[in-house]
């Protein structure tokens, strides 16, 4: 543990400094102020304490971060230089039961709230928080979502799925801040009837998953609803988007962000900026600038702002980031959390010195902008590095296709091989895309077998397939292709020892995609209400 020099050095140093934020954190415009003023470096520094602060806390007060640092053998030096061991919600979190990683081992019975994430088996896992913590991601999503669309009123419609998960209930309670707000889930039909009823004199703020803001644009042309007579803007969160899904959604929203957040960690872990999206749309056209900033990867990632003194955030040797929430009201605290994203992070000096080297000015791409720049650093995201094709906040993993395939003997029995990946439609949003390698004839007959039961299947094992389903059958449902063996997107397994499982990502926003030419959907035209975040 520390010395008790080192304690009180850092309680002197960080308690004024923690006053200060309790005064400016609620005031939307002395928290601008403060962001757009303060020092870059100084604010770094500050996080980087708070961080260390909250893990040697940690370490005292928590009795599974205690034992799991002890069988690690980690040192109070390593605490000291924040040089601790990842956790992750297989070595950590499935490790120690709920009690023994709450704060002093107990689990808070009052003012607290239960958020819950599922994984791709339908075992959910449950994040305990305190009211307090939730209090604090409320005013951050509060506050981006004011500094993005602007001091004029509007009403909110949130439209991510209610319940135990994350993003709905606390995105309400968040924009209750600084707008009215109606919770209507993703409910096509409630989302017309209330800009029906309210009319088109106010401005209205849209909260989604991305597939979903599309919908309501094509229903509202399906059912020649006159959205263009509405100021509409949208906020977006829950999985990626491309630009051209951007683009599409433009027709009818202005502007479009969107935020980031994961259930393991907390939501309002950051949000595109006026400068973020400006960087993003300019590397979507210019490969060099891309290279320069994301390094060599072939994706697009998304990118975003966040607060330093609230998530100190680093990337690992694999390049997948890890988050430390540096507040000290967490029930669960969360030191060098590792929810497998893959991205980087780096400072806005850093980032105008590289596009500086390939000639680009960042500050000149949004001269016309009238949000203030604050120098907070940059999140750039790719998306999870765990095999995991995410489409509407349901995660859909290999595992799930080769359980499928062995819950229908018939199918299994023709089947070579499979991967899983996402195609972009025409419109810019994307489907999962289910390939198949198969022996012996590929006829009609076979291909609807494989739609009907595989989808049914997943439907069964899968519980985010299963409610994204039951919200929106059309935009969830697979494309299903069936490959003759060594055709497609196996044509290398024969010199690989390991079977392709994932196709690899070639546009922007999602985890794979593969170009498929001259590629039908199949006969699904279900249409449903789609889901908030999982």
């Amino acid at each position: 543990m520390f010395t008790g020099m080192t304690l009180l050095w850092l309680r002197l140093v960080l308690r004024p400094f923690d006053l200060l934020l309790h005064l400016v954190g609620p005031h939307y415009r002395t928290y601008l102020w403060f962001f757009s003023t303060a020092p870059a470096e100084p604010i770094a520094w500050l996080g980087s304490l708070r961080a260390i602060r909250a893990a040697e806390r940690a370490s005292r007060r928590v009795p599974a971060y205690r034992s799991f640092l002890q069988r690690a053998n980690s040192t109070a030096q390593d605490t000291a230089a924040l040089r601790l061991p990842e956790t992750s919600k297989q070595n950590y979190v499935s490790a120690y039961p709920p009690d023994e990683r709450c704060v002093n081992g107990n689990l808070t019975m009052v003012d607290t709230a239960i958020d819950e994430s599922s994984g791709s088996t339908g075992t959910p896992y449950n994040w305990i928080r305190s009211m307090k913590e939730r209090h604090a991601s409320h005013l951050f999503v509060s506050h981006f979502a004011r500094y993005c669309y602007g001091d004029e009123p509007w009403i909110t419609i949130n439209a991510f799925s209610m319940g135990a998960w994350a993003t709905g209930v606390n995105m309400g309670m968040a924009l209750q801040r600084n707008s009215l707000v109606k919770n209507t889930g993703p409910d096509l039909l409630k989302i017309f009837s209330t800009l029906e009823f309210f009319g088109t004199g106010h401005r209205y703020l849209i909260c989604g998953y991305p597939p979903f803001l599309k919908r309501v644009i094509d229903c509202a042309r399906e059912q020649h609803f006159p959205l263009d007579k509405y100021r509409l803007m949208g906020l977006l969160g829950g999985e990626g988007n491309s630009e051209g899904l951007r683009d599409y959604l433009s027709q009818a929203f202005d502007p479009v962000y969107s935020g980031y957040g994961a259930t393991d960690v907390e939501i309002g872990v950051a949000g595109e900026t006026a400068i973020s999206l400006a960087i993003r749309r300019a590397a979507r056209s210019n490969d060099e600038l891309k290279t320069a900033l994301f390094g060599h990867d072939s994706r697009l990632p998304m990118v975003f702002q966040y607060n330093p003194l609230m998530h100190h955030i680093e990337t690992s040797e694999t390049g997948e980031l890890i988050f430390t929430i540096t507040r000290l009201n967490l029930l669960q605290p969360r030191i060098r959390y590792n929810v497998h994203d893959a991205g980087g992070v780096a400072t806005l000096a850093e980032m105008e010195r590289k596009a500086k080297g390939v000639g680009v000015d960042l500050r000149s791409l949004t001269a016309a902008s009238r949000q203030p720049l604050m120098p907070l650093p940059f999140l750039w995201i790719y998306g999870r590095k765990d095999s995991t094709v995410s489409v509407m906040g349901a995660n859909i993993y290999p595992e799930d296709l080769e359980q499928c395939l062995y819950d229908s003997p018939g199918l299994a029995t023709v089947t070579n091989s499979f991967c899983l990946g996402l195609v972009e439609t025409s419109g810019g949003a994307e489907r999962p895309l289910f390939s198949f390698e198969v022996r012996g004839r590929i006829d009609n007959a076979l291909q609807r077998r494989f739609e009907a039961e595989i989808v049914e299947r997943l439907r069964t094992l899968n519980a985010d397939f299963r409610e994204a389903y039951r919200e929106d059958a059309e935009a969830i449902t697979p494309l299903i292709r069936l490959w003759q063996v060594g055709e497609g997107p196996f044509s290398q397994d024969s010199t690989h020892i390991k079977q392709t499982r994932l196709l690899r990502a070639e546009h922007s926003a999602g985890h794979c995609h593969v170009e498929t030419p001259g590629a039908k959907f199949g006969p699904q035209s279900l249409t449903s209400p789609t889901r908030g975040q999982r």
